[in-house]
């Protein structure tokens, strides 16, 4: 007789940086509250397309794991940004203690260039090439089509290179329709795709 594999329900919580100082505060007691009553598997910080954002990124990443204990992820956007400056993000978290990212491509801000990575598959090929397997690798799926995306068959053959890359997990954007969600998963399986396929949920706060 097989034994049935036993599945638990385990929850990550995103978070965008405070604006002041207040606001970090705030943020750090909520994140100890989510650890307490959810048991948080990991939080998740965005990142912002200017230096100053980029900036209170680094601040709620380091608080947040210093006052939780609750591995932190990261977003790390590579449009706009060189090799270099990516290396020293990189640099800058794994002395953190920070083992966790999630790689995005990001918007391309009006009338700039798109820097030295076109694609969140290439910021993952660097991560890999730069950092081995320090990182687990989480990132962005869409059950429905990505909007910039030519048809579906060309967004499912983006996410799957990004897996290909090297990506460790995926979380989906938000879905509104449960089949979307399923179908989604269903492509991935009969294309070889193995990781988890943790679906986005925006919580109803009222």
């Amino acid at each position: 007789m097989k034994s049935q594999q036993q599945y638990k329900s385990v929850f990550s919580c995103e978070f965008f940086p405070p604006k002041t100082e207040k606001g970090m505060e705030n943020l750090c007691n909520a994140s100890i509250k989510l650890k307490q009553e959810m048991q948080a598997e990991f939080f998740s910080v965005t990142f912002g397309a200017s230096g100053s954002e980029q900036s209170k990124t680094f601040d709620a990443v380091k608080q947040i794991h210093q006052t939780s204990g609750v591995p932190v992820a990261p977003h790390l956007t590579c449009i706009g940004s060189s090799r270099a400056q990516i290396s020293d993000i990189l640099d800058n978290y794994i002395s953190q203690g920070i083992n966790r990212i999630v790689a995005l491509r990001g918007d391309i801000p009006e009338g700039e260039s798109a820097g030295e990575f076109s694609y969140a598959n290439e910021l993952i090929d660097f991560i890999r090439e730069t950092t081995g397997d320090h990182f687990n690798i989480e990132v962005a799926a869409c059950p429905d089509i990505h909007p910039q995306a030519k048809n579906a068959k060309d967004d499912h053959e983006n996410f799957v290179r990004k897996v290909n890359s090297g990506a460790t997990t995926a979380i989906t954007q938000y879905f509104y329709n449960t089949d979307a969600y399923f179908r989604f998963v269903d492509r991935c399986e009969k294309s070889g795709v193995t990781i988890p396929l943790i679906p986005g949920i925006m919580p109803i706060s009222n």
